[in-house]
C-alpha cells in the first residue's frame, strides 16, 4: 500500500495520526533524509506492525510496534537474566578415555589469554558477553524511564550509543561456532551440554528479537521530541543540494554548513553530506584486509595434538577434513564462513568502490542491495574464531588431546574487523552520484 506524503504531526504510538496540509512537497514535519541514497522523504502516518521505505532505494526509514516502551523493556531483562545464567552454570563438559573437561561461558576467552593471544580473547569476551550485556543495560534503563514517561540522566547519549554497539553483537553467531565446535569433536569424545548452553540459546534469541523491537523513531520522539525541519525543505529531492543532511542516529533532518557538515541538533550526532574520505578509507581498510587474510589461511588457525602427534590445521585443511569424514554440512559452514563470505566481501565492496568513483556498472539499486549484503554478512565470518575459542577451552586432556589456537586466529579476526570497518566506513549515497530515474511524487510507501 502506497500513501502520499503529506505535512504531518508526530504522535504517540497507537494513535491515528492525520495530516494537516494536503501539500505533499513542501514541509518541515516529519522528514526523514534515507541515509543509502540521499532522498529527502516525508514520513507517513504508521500504525503498529507498519513500515515506511525510501520510494528510491527500499531502505527503510522507521518501523512502528505495538507498546514499543514495554516490549523493548520486557526483551531486554529477559536477554539479561538469560545472559547472567549462560556466564553462572556450566557451558559444555567432554569425556574420553577416563579423562574429563567441563568449561563455562567467561572461559572460551579467558583460555586465549593463556595462549598468548590477548587481542583475539577481547575479541570474543566483547562481542559475546560484554557488548550485549552493556547494549541490553542501555536498552533497560532508557525504556525504563520511557514507561515512566521520564527521562533518565544520560538517556540520550545512551540511546547514541546503541546504534553503534549494534554491529558488533555475535551471541548468534557464537550459537552457530558452538554447534560447529560440538558436531567436530562429537566423533572423539563424550559430549554434555550444560544449563549455561541452553541458557544463551534462549539469550542470543531474546537479543536478536529485542535490537528488532527497537522503535527507534518512537524513542528519539519520546526522549526529545521533534524540531521541525529546517525552512524551504523540499521532499521528493536530494538532501545534500539543500544544504541538509539525515542525523544516522536519531533521524532528524539538520541544516549542514557551507562545507557539508554539522551537528544533529536533537542527538549530538556529527553529520556529513558525504562521509569524508569515504573511498580512501574503505580502500585502505580493503588493503589491510587482503594483506590479513594471507596469514589467515596460510598459517595453521589451530593445532590439535593426539597422543603425543600434533596436527596443525588451516581453515581449508580443516573443511577438507570436515568433508572426508563425512560432515558435509559443517564442512560447508566453515567453507562459507571463513573463505566465501571474506573473500566475496572483499570483491564485492572494491567493486563498489569503484563503481563509485567512476560512476560506472549497473543500476544504483542493484548497488545498494549489494551494499547490504556485504554489511550483513561479514560478522558471520567470525564462526571459525568461535570454533577455535570453544575448542581451546574445552579439550585440554593433557597429554592425552589438546587443542590449541595458532597464529592464524589473530590474523583472521582482524580480516573480520577490518572488512567490518570497510563496510561502515563506505558511503553508499556515493553509488547514487549519477543521474537515474527519480521516484513519482510518493514520498514513502508503508506495509
Amino acid at each position: 500500500m502506497s500513501l502520499r506524503s503529506a505535512s504531518m504531526t508526530a504522535e504517540p504510538i497507537g494513535q491515528d495520526m492525520r495530516p494537516e496540509s494536503p501539500t505533499p512537497r513542501q514541509t518541515r514535519r516529519r522528514l526523514r533524509v534515507c541515509h543509502e541514497c540521499d532522498w529527502l522523504v516525508a514520513l507517513p502516518p504508521l500504525r503498529a506492525k507498519q513500515t515506511a521505505d525510501c520510494p528510491r532505494c527500499g531502505h527503510t526509514l522507521a518501523t512502528r510496534h505495538h507498546h514499543p516502551a514495554e516490549r523493548s523493556l520486557a526483551l531486554a531483562i529477559a536477554a539479561l537474566i538469560a545472559l547472567v545464567l549462560a556466564v553462572t552454570f556450566n557451558f559444555v563438559s567432554f569425556e574420553v578415555s577416563g579423562v574429563s573437561n567441563r568449561i563455562e561461558l567467561p572461559q572460551t576467552a579467558a583460555t586465549l589469554i593463556g595462549f598468548d593471544q590477548p587481542l583475539v580473547a577481547i575479541s570474543v569476551a566483547l562481542t559475546i558477553m560484554v557488548l550485549p550485556a552493556v547494549y541490553l543495560a542501555g536498552v533497560i534503563w532508557l525504556h525504563a524511564g520511557l514507561v515512566q514517561r521520564v527521562t533518565l540522566p544520560a538517556s540520550r547519549y545512551i540511546a547514541r550509543a546503541l546504534a553503534h554497539l549494534h554491529p558488533w553483537m555475535m551471541a548468534d553467531v557464537f550459537i552457530i561456532g558452538a554447534l560447529v565446535s560440538l558436531i567436530k569433536i562429537a566423533g572423539l569424545a563424550s559430549v554434555s551440554l550444560g544449563i549455561s548452553f541452553w541458557a544463551y540459546c534462549c539469550f542470543a534469541v531474546l537479543l536478536l528479537v529485542t535490537t528488532q523491537s527497537i522503535d527507534r523513531d518512537w524513542m528519539w520522539f519520546s526522549l526529545a521530541g521533534e524540531p521541525l525541519a529546517p525552512e524551504g525543505s523540499r521532499t521528493g529531492n536530494l538532501a545534500a543540494p539543500q544544504g541538509l543532511g539525515g542525523c544516522p542516529t536519531c533521524g532528524l533532518v539538520n541544516r549542514l554548513d557551507g562545507h557539508g557538515h554539522g551537528r544533529c541538533r536533537r542527538c549530538g550526532e556529527r553529520l556529513h553530506a558525504r562521509l569524508p574520505h569515504s573511498l580512501q578509507r574503505t580502500w585502505a581498510l580493503l588493503f589491510a584486509s587482503a594483506v590479513a587474510y594471507i596469514p589467515a589461511n596460510v598459517l595453521p588457525i589451530m593445532t590439535t595434538t593426539y597422543l603425543g602427534n600434533s596436527d596443525p590445521q588451516t581453515i581449508i585443511g580443516g573443511v577438507v577434513e570436515l568433508w572426508q569424514a563425512g560432515s558435509i554440512p559443517v564442512a560447508l559452514v566453515i567453507f562459507i564462513a571463513s573463505v566465501l563470505v571474506p573473500v566475496g566481501k572483499l570483491i564485492a565492496l572494491a567493486w563498489l568502490c569503484i563503481a563509485a568513483r567512476h560512476n560506472a556498472g549497473y543500476h544504483p539499486v542493484t548497488r545498494t542491495r549489494l551494499y547490504r549484503l556485504t554489511e550483513f554478512i561479514g560478522r558471520w565470518s567470525m564462526v571459525d574464531i568461535f570454533v577455535v575459542a570453544i575448542l581451546a577451552a574445552l579439550i585440554r586432556a593433557d597429554a592425552l588431546m589438546t587443542i590449541t589456537p595458532g597464529p592464524a586466529a589473530l590474523a583472521f579476526a582482524s580480516v573480520v574487523v577490518l572488512t567490518m570497518l570497510a563496510a561502515i566506513t563506505f558511503d553508499p549515497r556515493l553509488l547514487w552520484e549519477t543521474p537515474v530515474p527519480e521516484p513519482s511524487d510518493k514520498e514513502a510507501r508503508h506495509a
